[in-house]
């Protein structure tokens, strides 16, 4: 007999949609600001790029794809 897991009601409830979007893109931007920095070298340059575009690209992604009804608007 399988057990059904135990979830508390605040689990379950969805997060503020608006309010991840928006921490997402200002940490995206935050990151853009140290590009001016005092370090040598464009390593770090890449990385700060690189994750700021991925979090520009999930958060599009996400909004894409409840405008196309591919992803519930209730999480």
């Amino acid at each position: 007999m399988a057990e059904e897991p135990v979830y508390a009601p605040d689990q379950l409830k969805p997060g503020n949609r608006k309010s991840a979007r928006i921490g997402a893109l200002g940490s995206a931007a935050i990151m853009l600001l140290y590009l001016w920095g005092n370090h040598e070298g464009n390593t770090e340059n890449v990385w700060l790029i690189a994750i700021a575009a991925l979090l520009v690209l999930i958060v599009l992604g996400d909004v894409v794809l409840r405008r196309n009804g591919l992803k519930p608007n209730d999480q």
